[in-house]
């Protein structure tokens, strides 16, 4: 069995509106194994998004435990969670999130920053980073002048330049047309067989089904958690 590199323990989250109190995620418990291929689904308001923030260390459960890499996400300082998430956590999402201003490659460098390396070592990395989406020839490139499928290939690498265990996806092939997430999902694939663990938030049944496993959420609680053999997707 491979290695555990997330583990939720009866994990709740509520917000407070005004007098009344709203539960969004309710006693959810769940391991991810080093190399998953995960996809999280479930209507609108299911928790899929509130669950797919703890995950990434963006927000804090209201109950129960996180362990990410076997450290208690709850006893770590705003320091180490920060390193945690930066070495740990890649994550891409559904908008791209890319600075307008800023070149590709300096989007790609972005995460480097927390780094304290060298900026010639950022650049070089964040260089292949780009080559590794196929994307080497875009470094100048501002987001508008780019595709859907670059910008999203472009935070991919982003995503990537930190080298983390764990790549994070909130509906990155919402935006996309049915070639292009093809596109998006093979480069998905590869980082799958390169080792990575994969966890994607979707609401689109072709996405969840090319993935390995499915996690069904219903009013912020599990209702299913399943095996599948993979489903391939055509564009």
């Amino acid at each position: 069995m491979s290695a555990e590199v997330i583990r939720l323990a009866g994990v709740g989250k509520r917000y407070r509106m005004a007098e009344s109190e709203f539960t969004a995620l309710d006693g959810i418990d769940l391991s991810i194994a080093a190399n998953e291929y995960l996809a999280i689904v479930g209507p609108s308001g299911s928790g899929k998004s509130t669950l797919m923030n703890i995950l990434g260390c963006l927000d804090v459960p209201s109950s129960g435990q996180y362990w990410l890499n076997g450290r208690d996400v709850a006893k770590l300082d705003e320091t180490e969670l920060a390193h945690e998430r930066n070495r740990s956590i890649g994550f891409v999402f559904q908008s791209f999130n890319l600075l307008p201003r800023a070149s590709a490659l300096a989007n790609v460098m972005q995460p480097l920053v927390f780094r304290r390396m060298p900026a010639r070592e950022r650049r070089e990395r964040a260089q292949a980073a780009l080559a590794r989406v196929g994307l080497a020839d875009k470094a100048d490139n501002l987001p508008n002048q780019l595709s859907g499928g670059q910008r999203q290939r472009v935070a991919i690498a982003r995503a990537l330049v930190t080298e983390p265990r764990i790549l994070l996806g909130d509906e990155p092939t919402g935006n996309l047309d049915s070639r292009t997430t093809v596109e998006i999902m093979a480069l998905f694939d590869a980082l799958h067989a390169e080792g990575h663990s994969i966890v994607l938030v979707t609401h689109e049944a072709d996405i969840a089904a090319h993935c390995a496993r499915v996690v069904r959420l219903v009013d912020g609680r599990i209702v299913e958690d399943r095996s599948q053999t993979r489903a391939r997707l055509h564009g």
